[in-house]
Protein backbone atom coordinates (compact mmCIF):
# COMPACT_ATOMS: atom_id res chain seq x y z
CA UNK A 1 0.00 0.00 0.00
CA UNK A 2 1.51 3.26 -1.17
CA UNK A 3 2.24 6.18 1.61
CA UNK A 4 3.20 9.64 2.45
CA UNK A 5 6.57 8.83 1.84
CA UNK A 6 5.75 7.38 -1.35
CA UNK A 7 3.87 9.82 -2.65
CA UNK A 8 6.29 12.49 -1.58
CA UNK A 9 9.06 10.67 -3.71
CA UNK A 10 7.67 9.96 -6.47
CA UNK A 11 6.31 14.38 -6.94
CA UNK A 12 9.14 15.59 -5.69
CA UNK A 13 7.43 17.41 -2.58
CA UNK A 14 8.15 17.13 1.12
CA UNK A 15 6.25 14.56 2.86
CA UNK A 16 4.89 17.58 5.28
CA UNK A 17 3.39 19.21 2.06
CA UNK A 18 2.36 16.23 0.70
CA UNK A 19 0.16 15.36 4.08
CA UNK A 20 -1.24 18.84 4.16
CA UNK A 21 -2.61 18.96 0.75
CA UNK A 22 -4.10 15.03 0.86
CA UNK A 23 -5.80 16.33 4.19
CA UNK A 24 -7.25 19.60 3.00
CA UNK A 25 -5.03 21.80 4.78
CA UNK A 26 -6.60 25.49 3.92
CA UNK A 27 -3.87 27.24 5.69
CA UNK A 28 -1.19 25.80 3.36
CA UNK A 29 -0.27 28.29 0.39
CA UNK A 30 1.25 26.04 -1.95
CA UNK A 31 0.22 26.59 -6.23
CA UNK A 32 -2.36 24.56 -8.08
CA UNK A 33 -0.05 22.94 -9.71
CA UNK A 34 1.60 21.43 -6.81
CA UNK A 35 -1.72 20.26 -5.89
CA UNK A 36 -2.97 18.50 -9.09
CA UNK A 37 0.49 16.84 -9.39
CA UNK A 38 0.30 15.51 -5.69
CA UNK A 39 -3.47 14.62 -6.21
CA UNK A 40 -2.33 13.05 -9.50
CA UNK A 41 0.51 10.99 -8.17
CA UNK A 42 -1.86 9.97 -5.07
CA UNK A 43 -4.62 8.89 -7.51
CA UNK A 44 -1.87 6.74 -9.98
CA UNK A 45 -0.18 5.27 -6.78
CA UNK A 46 -4.02 3.87 -5.55
CA UNK A 47 -3.32 5.96 -2.05
CA UNK A 48 -6.27 6.43 0.02
CA UNK A 49 -8.49 6.63 -2.99
CA UNK A 50 -11.85 7.43 -2.06
CA UNK A 51 -10.29 10.49 0.28
CA UNK A 52 -8.25 11.82 -2.05
CA UNK A 53 -10.39 15.17 -4.04
CA UNK A 54 -9.11 16.92 -6.71
CA UNK A 55 -9.63 20.93 -6.34
CA UNK A 56 -12.71 22.31 -7.62
CA UNK A 57 -12.28 25.34 -8.26
CA UNK A 58 -14.62 29.22 -8.35
CA UNK A 59 -18.18 27.89 -7.07
CA UNK A 60 -20.27 29.92 -6.01
CA UNK A 61 -22.62 30.39 -3.36
CA UNK A 62 -25.72 32.41 -3.28
CA UNK A 63 -26.85 33.53 0.46
CA UNK A 64 -30.07 35.68 -0.98
CA UNK A 65 -31.24 36.11 2.67
CA UNK A 66 -30.95 39.68 4.34
CA UNK A 67 -28.96 39.57 8.05
CA UNK A 68 -32.27 39.94 9.65
CA UNK A 69 -34.06 36.92 7.38
CA UNK A 70 -30.99 34.83 8.98
CA UNK A 71 -31.40 36.32 12.54
CA UNK A 72 -34.56 35.36 12.71
CA UNK A 73 -34.34 31.93 11.47
CA UNK A 74 -31.31 29.46 12.57
CA UNK A 75 -32.23 27.50 10.00
CA UNK A 76 -30.44 29.27 7.62
CA UNK A 77 -27.65 30.19 8.97
CA UNK A 78 -27.55 26.51 9.92
CA UNK A 79 -27.35 25.51 6.46
CA UNK A 80 -24.97 28.00 5.17
CA UNK A 81 -22.48 26.27 8.12
CA UNK A 82 -23.01 22.87 6.59
CA UNK A 83 -22.29 24.14 2.90
CA UNK A 84 -19.64 25.79 3.80
CA UNK A 85 -17.88 22.67 5.65
CA UNK A 86 -19.25 20.42 2.52
CA UNK A 87 -16.67 22.83 0.24
CA UNK A 88 -14.20 22.38 2.74
CA UNK A 89 -14.83 18.37 3.35
CA UNK A 90 -15.30 17.72 -0.55
CA UNK A 91 -12.11 20.46 -1.63
CA UNK A 92 -14.17 23.04 -3.18
CA UNK A 93 -13.21 26.65 -3.43
CA UNK A 94 -16.23 28.54 -3.31
CA UNK A 95 -16.55 32.04 -3.46
CA UNK A 96 -20.02 33.56 -1.18
CA UNK A 97 -22.10 36.02 -2.79
CA UNK A 98 -24.66 37.65 -0.89
CA UNK A 99 -28.04 39.44 -1.81
CA UNK A 100 -26.81 42.49 -0.88
CA UNK A 101 -24.15 42.23 -3.26
CA UNK A 102 -26.94 41.85 -6.18
CA UNK A 103 -26.52 39.25 -8.87
CA UNK A 104 -24.55 41.21 -11.32
CA UNK A 105 -21.28 40.80 -9.24
CA UNK A 106 -21.23 37.24 -9.70
CA UNK A 107 -18.68 36.32 -11.86
CA UNK A 108 -19.52 35.13 -15.50
CA UNK A 109 -16.62 32.86 -15.07
CA UNK A 110 -18.25 30.70 -12.40
CA UNK A 111 -18.33 26.82 -12.64
CA UNK A 112 -21.32 26.71 -10.79
CA UNK A 113 -23.29 27.80 -7.88
CA UNK A 114 -25.07 26.68 -5.25
CA UNK A 115 -27.95 29.08 -3.75
CA UNK A 116 -29.92 29.70 -0.63
CA UNK A 117 -32.71 32.07 -1.03
CA UNK A 118 -36.14 34.09 -2.77
CA UNK A 119 -34.50 34.58 -6.46
CA UNK A 120 -36.71 36.21 -9.21
CA UNK A 121 -37.13 35.46 -12.59
CA UNK A 122 -34.81 38.08 -13.86
CA UNK A 123 -32.02 37.01 -11.55
CA UNK A 124 -32.59 33.27 -12.49
CA UNK A 125 -32.57 34.40 -16.22
CA UNK A 126 -28.86 35.69 -15.34
CA UNK A 127 -27.70 32.76 -13.74
CA UNK A 128 -29.06 30.55 -16.72
CA UNK A 129 -26.74 33.22 -19.21
CA UNK A 130 -23.57 32.53 -17.35
CA UNK A 131 -23.69 28.76 -15.91
CA UNK A 132 -25.15 25.12 -16.79
CA UNK A 133 -24.70 24.08 -13.05
CA UNK A 134 -26.49 24.88 -10.38
CA UNK A 135 -27.97 23.61 -7.65
CA UNK A 136 -30.97 25.11 -4.83
CA UNK A 137 -31.61 24.77 -1.53
CA UNK A 138 -34.79 24.23 0.29
CA UNK A 139 -37.12 25.72 -3.05
CA UNK A 140 -37.15 24.48 -6.40
CA UNK A 141 -37.31 27.83 -8.57
CA UNK A 142 -36.03 26.79 -11.84
CA UNK A 143 -36.64 22.56 -12.06
CA UNK A 144 -36.42 22.92 -15.97
CA UNK A 145 -32.47 24.33 -15.46
CA UNK A 146 -31.23 23.37 -12.04
CA UNK A 147 -30.90 20.57 -9.90
CA UNK A 148 -32.36 21.13 -6.46
CA UNK A 149 -32.23 19.87 -3.08
CA UNK A 150 -35.50 20.09 -0.68
CA UNK A 151 -37.52 18.62 2.85
CA UNK A 152 -40.86 17.10 1.35
CA UNK A 153 -43.14 19.77 3.45
CA UNK A 154 -45.76 18.93 1.75
CA UNK A 155 -45.40 14.84 2.98
CA UNK A 156 -44.84 17.18 6.70
CA UNK A 157 -47.96 18.64 6.83
CA UNK A 158 -49.35 15.73 5.84
CA UNK A 159 -48.09 13.55 8.33
CA UNK A 160 -48.90 16.30 11.10
CA UNK A 161 -52.68 15.88 10.27
CA UNK A 162 -52.52 12.04 10.64
CA UNK A 163 -50.62 12.30 13.64
CA UNK A 164 -52.60 14.93 15.45
CA UNK A 165 -56.01 12.89 14.25
CA UNK A 166 -54.52 9.80 15.33
CA UNK A 167 -54.39 11.79 18.63
CA UNK A 168 -57.90 12.50 18.36
CA UNK A 169 -57.39 15.83 17.15
CA UNK A 170 -60.22 17.33 14.80
CA UNK A 171 -59.93 21.19 15.62
CA UNK A 172 -56.62 21.56 13.83
CA UNK A 173 -55.47 25.10 13.32
CA UNK A 174 -52.54 26.61 11.38
CA UNK A 175 -49.58 29.36 12.31
CA UNK A 176 -47.12 30.15 10.10
CA UNK A 177 -45.25 32.87 7.77
CA UNK A 178 -45.86 34.00 4.06
CA UNK A 179 -44.12 33.82 0.59
CA UNK A 180 -42.34 37.02 -0.59
CA UNK A 181 -42.60 37.07 -4.10
CA UNK A 182 -39.84 38.97 -5.22
CA UNK A 183 -41.64 39.56 -8.99
CA UNK A 184 -44.43 41.07 -7.69
CA UNK A 185 -43.40 42.38 -4.16
CA UNK A 186 -46.42 40.80 -2.72
CA UNK A 187 -47.11 38.17 -0.02
CA UNK A 188 -48.40 35.16 -0.74
CA UNK A 189 -49.18 31.79 0.34
CA UNK A 190 -46.45 29.51 1.53
CA UNK A 191 -46.39 26.06 0.61
CA UNK A 192 -47.39 24.54 3.92
CA UNK A 193 -50.26 26.50 4.56
CA UNK A 194 -51.45 25.92 1.25
CA UNK A 195 -51.08 21.82 1.34
CA UNK A 196 -52.49 22.51 4.87
CA UNK A 197 -55.91 23.80 3.60
CA UNK A 198 -56.13 21.43 1.07
CA UNK A 199 -55.41 18.37 3.26
CA UNK A 200 -57.83 19.51 5.62
CA UNK A 201 -60.44 20.17 3.51
CA UNK A 202 -60.37 16.62 2.02
CA UNK A 203 -60.75 15.55 5.46
CA UNK A 204 -63.39 17.43 5.74
CA UNK A 205 -61.92 19.39 9.23
CA UNK A 206 -61.06 23.16 7.53
CA UNK A 207 -62.03 26.36 9.74
CA UNK A 208 -60.27 29.30 7.95
CA UNK A 209 -60.73 30.55 11.62
CA UNK A 210 -57.87 28.51 12.76
CA UNK A 211 -55.62 29.80 10.31
CA UNK A 212 -53.16 32.58 11.15
CA UNK A 213 -49.89 34.54 9.31
CA UNK A 214 -48.06 37.01 9.04
CA UNK A 215 -44.59 37.78 6.96
CA UNK A 216 -41.29 36.42 8.54
CA UNK A 217 -40.73 33.09 10.52
CA UNK A 218 -39.47 34.97 14.11
CA UNK A 219 -40.57 34.19 17.41
CA UNK A 220 -42.10 37.89 17.38
CA UNK A 221 -44.23 36.55 14.61
CA UNK A 222 -45.40 33.39 16.51
CA UNK A 223 -46.08 35.13 19.60
CA UNK A 224 -48.81 38.14 18.21
CA UNK A 225 -50.11 35.50 15.88
CA UNK A 226 -51.04 32.79 18.69
CA UNK A 227 -51.46 36.42 20.88
CA UNK A 228 -54.81 37.09 18.40
CA UNK A 229 -55.91 32.99 17.98
CA UNK A 230 -56.28 33.49 21.65
CA UNK A 231 -58.17 37.02 22.04
CA UNK A 232 -60.04 35.88 19.07
CA UNK A 233 -61.11 32.34 19.48
CA UNK A 234 -61.04 32.46 23.42
CA UNK A 235 -63.10 29.18 24.03
CA UNK A 236 -63.07 28.14 20.81
CA UNK A 237 -59.73 27.87 20.65
CA UNK A 238 -58.28 24.57 18.49
CA UNK A 239 -57.71 21.20 20.23
CA UNK A 240 -54.20 21.37 18.19
CA UNK A 241 -51.70 23.63 16.32
CA UNK A 242 -49.74 23.03 13.25
CA UNK A 243 -46.49 25.34 13.30
CA UNK A 244 -44.93 25.83 9.87
CA UNK A 245 -40.96 26.34 11.74
CA UNK A 246 -39.50 25.89 15.30
CA UNK A 247 -38.94 30.00 15.65
CA UNK A 248 -42.98 30.49 15.17
CA UNK A 249 -43.63 27.70 17.50
CA UNK A 250 -41.67 29.28 20.11
CA UNK A 251 -43.35 32.10 20.37
CA UNK A 252 -46.53 30.32 20.37
CA UNK A 253 -45.73 28.74 23.08
CA UNK A 254 -44.45 32.57 24.77
CA UNK A 255 -48.25 33.19 23.91
CA UNK A 256 -49.75 30.23 25.10
CA UNK A 257 -48.11 30.14 28.37
CA UNK A 258 -48.41 33.74 29.04
CA UNK A 259 -52.26 33.33 29.17
CA UNK A 260 -52.44 30.13 30.98
CA UNK A 261 -53.44 27.75 28.16
CA UNK A 262 -51.97 24.84 29.23
CA UNK A 263 -49.96 22.34 26.67
CA UNK A 264 -50.58 20.06 26.08
CA UNK A 265 -53.87 19.20 27.50
CA UNK A 266 -55.28 22.37 26.65
CA UNK A 267 -53.88 22.92 23.00
CA UNK A 268 -51.30 20.22 21.39
CA UNK A 269 -48.08 22.16 19.34
CA UNK A 270 -46.30 20.00 16.16
CA UNK A 271 -43.50 22.48 14.36
CA UNK A 272 -41.12 21.84 11.99
CA UNK A 273 -37.29 22.07 11.68
CA UNK A 274 -35.99 20.79 15.38
CA UNK A 275 -33.71 23.10 16.38
CA UNK A 276 -31.71 22.93 19.40
CA UNK A 277 -33.70 25.14 21.34
CA UNK A 278 -36.76 22.81 20.87
CA UNK A 279 -35.23 20.64 23.60
CA UNK A 280 -35.15 23.34 26.07
CA UNK A 281 -38.74 25.02 25.79
CA UNK A 282 -41.32 24.69 28.49
CA UNK A 283 -43.35 22.50 27.35
CA UNK A 284 -39.96 20.43 24.81
CA UNK A 285 -41.60 20.92 21.18
CA UNK A 286 -42.97 18.29 19.50
CA UNK A 287 -41.32 18.83 15.96
CA UNK A 288 -40.04 17.30 12.47
CA UNK A 289 -36.11 16.57 12.26
CA UNK A 290 -34.96 17.99 9.40
CA UNK A 291 -31.40 16.65 8.64
CA UNK A 292 -29.69 19.64 6.75
CA UNK A 293 -26.52 17.86 6.96
CA UNK A 294 -27.34 15.76 4.46
CA UNK A 295 -29.35 18.17 2.53
CA UNK A 296 -26.46 19.82 2.36
CA UNK A 297 -24.02 17.19 1.19
CA UNK A 298 -26.49 16.17 -1.49
CA UNK A 299 -26.33 19.62 -2.68
CA UNK A 300 -22.70 19.58 -3.30
CA UNK A 301 -22.61 15.61 -5.12
CA UNK A 302 -25.13 17.23 -7.33
CA UNK A 303 -22.90 19.95 -7.91
CA UNK A 304 -19.97 18.13 -8.24
CA UNK A 305 -21.87 15.70 -10.79
CA UNK A 306 -22.61 18.60 -13.21
CA UNK A 307 -19.25 20.01 -12.72
CA UNK A 308 -17.21 16.61 -12.88
CA UNK A 309 -19.20 14.48 -14.55
CA UNK A 310 -20.82 16.69 -16.96
CA UNK A 311 -24.13 15.73 -15.80
CA UNK A 312 -27.02 17.29 -18.26
CA UNK A 313 -30.18 16.11 -17.06
CA UNK A 314 -32.11 17.87 -14.16
CA UNK A 315 -32.88 16.54 -10.99
CA UNK A 316 -34.82 17.50 -7.91
CA UNK A 317 -34.52 15.91 -4.43
CA UNK A 318 -36.88 15.64 -1.81
CA UNK A 319 -35.24 14.63 1.96
CA UNK A 320 -37.31 12.58 4.40
CA UNK A 321 -37.93 13.61 7.89
CA UNK A 322 -38.47 12.03 11.03
CA UNK A 323 -40.92 13.13 13.50
CA UNK A 324 -39.40 13.75 17.39
CA UNK A 325 -42.30 13.49 19.98
CA UNK A 326 -41.94 15.28 22.75
CA UNK A 327 -44.04 17.37 25.55
CA UNK A 328 -45.82 19.58 23.51
CA UNK A 329 -48.47 16.78 22.34
CA UNK A 330 -50.43 13.88 23.89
Amino acid sequence: MATIKDIAEKSGYSASTVSRVLNNDQSLSVSDETREKIYEVAEELNYRKKTVRLLVKNIAFLYWLTDIEELEDVYFKTMRIEIEKMARLFNIEMITYKISDGIHQISDTIEGFIAVGTFSDKELAHLRSITTNGVFLDTSPDPNHFDSVRPDLPQITRKTVDFLMEKGHTEIGFIGGTYHNPNTGEDEMDLRERVFRRYMEQKGLLKDSYIFQRRGFSVESGYLLMKNAIQQLGDQLPTAFYIAADPIAVGCLQALNEYGVAIPNRVSIVSVNNISVTKYVSPPLTTFHIDLREICKNAVQLLLEQVMEKRKLVKTLYIGSELVIRKSTN
